[in-house]
Order: structure tokens, then sequence, then C-alpha cells
């Protein structure tokens, strides 16, 4: 199957280094995304616990790493042109 990203999602992704070829499922995109700010957190989380920053500027990094990875806030199906939501 063929999937057709969207632009602004393609855009988003390649800023993470994530290039998804046209038959890379999008589940199995926004998995690694996830992935890849599930690690940017832990690293964020052992500089504060390391003394590298006040604990009174965890809340506004994790804040600013979150707006990072705005592809984060879509579902997969999303991800492509014409996506269509999953039937439950």
């Amino acid at each position: 199957m063929t999937h057709h990203y969207r632009p602004s999602v393609l855009a988003d992704l390649a800023r993470h280094g994530v290039l998804p070829l046209p038959h890379t499922r999008p589940e199995l995109v926004r998995e690694y995304v996830r992935e890849l700010y599930k690690y940017a957190i832990k690293r964020l989380r052992a500089r504060l616990l390391n003394g590298e920053f006040p604990r009174r500027e965890y809340a506004g990094r994790v804040d600013e790493l979150r707006r990072q990875y705005p592809a984060l806030a879509l579902q997969a199906w999303q991800y492509v042109e014409g996506g269509v939501r999953p039937q439950p």
C-alpha cells in the first residue's frame, strides 16, 4: 500500500531525521517519533537530576520539548492525505 504523507507532517518529521517512504505505515512512523520523544524526555529528566538546571525550569522545558513534536498531536491516520479514521 502507498501512503501520501501530508507536506506539513513530512516537514515536522524531517526535523527529527525521519523520512518515511511511501510504503512506510503511518502507525510505524508515529510510534518511532513517539520513541524519540520519550528518549528526549528521559534525557531532560536526567539533566534535571544532574543539577544542570533548576527544578522550577523543568515544566517550561518539557513544554518547549513537546512543541518540537507537533506530529504527536495527530493520530497516525492524520499523517496522510485523505487519511481515514479506523472504525472501532
